[in-house]
């Protein structure tokens, strides 16, 4: 996967979790929410079009393996995933990613959606590490 790079905007509010086969995984650093962001390894992806058909059959089993993360993550935390959500939205960063996150029908923001709203709680520390190392 020569010449792949994030985008430097994943940075500001996520950090590197492992590289799978095909995604570049990170974990949202919004405490509030388990969350999950796969990155296509692909130069020049910014919609699933773009990716081959084997491509496309990893990316759904890693948004599967994904989500049983985002669902341990939850538990870790004490705060057991009601709903998984998966989207892919590209409106502010248009290379290709998805979000796996974990919603609790009495999380702040229930029903409503999680993007772009205020309140980000950023992981503590040790709650950051604790949540890395699950993806080791």
């Amino acid at each position: 996967m020569t010449g792949f790079a994030v985008d430097p905007a994943f940075a500001a509010g996520s950090v590197f979790a492992v590289d799978w086969p095909l995604c570049h995984l990170r974990l949202q650093d919004d405490a509030r929410f388990p969350w999950l962001i796969l990155i296509p390894r692909v130069v020049g992806a910014t919609e699933l079009e773009h990716l081959s058909p084997d491509q496309r059959a990893i990316l759904m089993e890693e948004t599967v393996r994904a989500g049983t993360l985002v669902r341990a993550l939850g538990t870790t935390v004490g705060r057991p995933v009601d709903k998984l959500n998966v989207a892919a939205l590209g409106n502010v960063t248009a290379q290709l990613h998805l979000h796996v996150v974990g919603r609790r029908h009495d999380d702040d923001l229930w029903p409503d959606p999680v993007w772009g709203r205020p309140g980000v709680e950023r992981y503590a520390p040790e709650r950051l590490a604790q949540a890395l190392a699950m993806f080791a």
